[in-house]
Formats: C-alpha cells, sequence, structure tokens
C-alpha cells in the first residue's frame, strides 16, 4: 500500500507530562504547561534534526533522533516512508528529569508522521495512536496525557495487547509547581531499584490512595495530601536519589501533596508548597498550570511566539 504525503511543513506542541502522582504507578499522568514545539516536512535529502533550547548539542540530529524514529516508525504503519524528512525542535521540557521529555518526542513523532500522509489522522486513528506511543514507550502513564492533556488513567488491554487511557478534567483548583534539579536522572535505573513483589499491605494501602487521588484531583482537591500519599515505589527510589526524597518528605512535612514526578529526579507538588522550601542547592522551582488540551497540530513552520524560551523559574 502506498501513502501521499502532504506538501509543506507541520508542526504540533507537546505538552511536559507528570506521571505515578504518588501511588498511581504506570497508570496516573497529568499533562502540563511546558511544551516542545516541532515542525516537520517531506525532503528528497535524508533525515535531519535541528534542535534549539533543551537538548541542543547532545541529541541526534539525523535518523536516530527520537521524533525521527517515532515518526519513521508511525509511516511503517501507515504504509510508506518518506525518501526524507526535515524537523525543527524548540525544546523548553528538561531532559532525564521525569517532565516526560522522551514521550513528548514519540507523541511529537507520531502525531507529525500523521499530519504528514494524508488521510493519516484516519487511517491511524486516535486510539490507534495512542498504543503506538505506548508501544514505542514501554509504558503510557507519560504519552496518554501529552496526546490527551488533563488527568489521565492509563492501562494495557489485555485482549488487544495495546494500551488504552480516559481522558478526566481535573479541578481548576489544583496548581502544580515543580522542583527541577540541576541532576538527571535515568528511568532504567529507577525502574531497576524496585523490588519484584511488595506486601499486600502495601499494595493495597496504595490502591486505596490511588483511587482517592482520582476523587482528590478531578472533584476534592482537599483530599490531596492524603491522597498522594504511596508504600509502592517512592520508597524503594529513594536511595537512588536522596535529594529527591529529602525534597518530598521535606515539603510533605509540612503539609504539602509533594510526590515524585515520573522517575524522578523533579519533584511534583499538587497544593501550594511554602514560601521558604528547604531546596538546598541546585533547584529551580517553576509553577504551571495544567494543560488541559494535549498534543495540537498546525500547519506551517515554527514562528516566533514558538521559539520563545520558557520562563526560567525561581532557583534555590
Amino acid at each position: 500500500m502506498g501513502v501521499t504525503f502532504v506538501d509543506g511543513p507541520v508542526k504540533v506542541r507537546v505538552p511536559a507530562t507528570s506521571a505515578n502522582l504518588g501511588p498511581g504507578f504506570d497508570a496516573l499522568g497529568l499533562a502540563l504547561g511546558l511544551h516542545d514545539d516541532v515542525a516537520a516536512w517531506v525532503t528528497d535529502r535524508g533525515w535531519h534534526v535541528d534542535v534549539a533550547g533543551e537538548g541542543a548539542g547532545e541529541l541526534p540530529t539525523g535518523a536516530d533522533h527520537l521524533v525521527a524514529r517515532a515518526m519513521a516508525a508511525t509511516f511503517e504503519r501507515l504504509g510508506g516512508q518518506p525518501p526524507g524528512v526535515a524537523i525543527e525542535c524548540v525544546n523548553r521540557i528538561p531532559q532525564a528529569r521525569g517532565l516526560g521529555s522522551s514521550s513528548a518526542a514519540i507523541v511529537a513523532g507520531v502525531q507529525l508522521a500523521r499530519a504528514l500522509v494524508r488521510d493519516g489522522t484516519t487511517t491511524l486513528d486516535d486510539a490507534a495512536a495512542l498504543a503506538l506511543a505506548a508501544e514505542l514507550e514501554g509504558h503510557p502513564d507519560n504519552v496518554a496525557p501529552c496526546l490527551l492533556g488533563g488527568f489521565v488513567i492509563a492501562w494495557s488491554d489485555e485482549t488487544t495487547g495495546g494500551f488504552r487511557a480516559v481522558r478526566l478534567a481535573p479541578d481548576a483548583r489544583v496548581r502544580p509547581t515543580v522542583f527541577i534539579p540541576t541532576d538527571r536522572g535515568l528511568t532504567a535505573e529507577a525502574r531497576a531499584a524496585l523490588p519484584a513483589s511488595v506486601p499486600h499491605h502495601d499494595a493495597a494501602y496504595t490502591a486505596g490512595r490511588a483511587a482517592l487521588l482520582v476523587h482528590a484531583l478531578t472533584a476534592a482537591p482537599d483530599l490531596l495530601f492524603p491522597a498522594t500519599a504511596d508504600k509502592l515505589h517512592q520508597g524503594y527510589r529513594a536511595a537512588g536519589m536522596p535529594a529527591t526524597a529529602a525534597l518530598v518528605d521535606e515539603l510533605r512535612g509540612r503539609g504539602v501533596a509533594a510526590v515524585v514526578s515520573g522517575a524522578g529526579p523533579t519533584v511534583l507538588a499538587l497544593t501550594s508548597p511554602p514560601e521558604d522550601p528547604d531546596l538546598g542547592i541546585g533547584w529551580r522551582l517553576v509553577e504551571l498550570a495544567i494543560d488541559v488540551v494535549g498534543a495540537r497540530i498546525g500547519s506551517g513552520r515554527l514562528g516566533h511566539a514558538e521559539r520563545a524560551p520558557v520562563a526560567a523559574g525561581r532557583k534555590s
């Protein structure tokens, strides 16, 4: 089956995400108002990626860039590869900090490829796009909120072998704050710290808090503090990122609904932090809105506003 590629560039804006949210390990995620902007167009000169902002000078600039790899996988599902693609990225999501930078790249690639193929969004519908993005990432809890926006519950479908998700509207009173460290983290190392099994009591405790968190995030923010307690994964990862664990303890000790963002090392607070948190050295505090739209596709190259840098936030 052949494909027809559209003329001219397409672009997408993809949000940062925070997964797990405490007890919702590999299932719950939230889209945040911090974005990467990516544009792409078909060429006859192979694959080339231009990166500005986060990751510039570090990330690959050819077909091995994650956006390019996700595009190639999507083109394959759609029935054919172009001779080449030019990609320009303006990255604001910090790399390897637990804010979904890899998921944003994957979702951007999937969406750009769908937009570059005539009838691509029909041939590969939204549900299939989510399943492909989750397959490429390995789990759905970041790609789902990146694609759909808002607060998302994601799961694997044992019947189809794929992934599914539902989007819920977060309560407007929820105002996330992220504490971003200078140091990076690795998801693979964080996962390696998890035990093969946990006590039944801890699993039951965490399941109850995850259920409560759905209610707290959508209707009762006053319950966010108890709803974000976790015994499933954060404690096991603490030794590998002691500064993150210490900040979570510091904030929760002061009544803040604080959790590790994804695999860390960023800390997410879902209730207002104190004016004088004891951050230590090398942390940046950024207050963010919840992105309720998710990945947004448009046409054309990136404009001036899309190339603007992100606000720096407060440093310790």
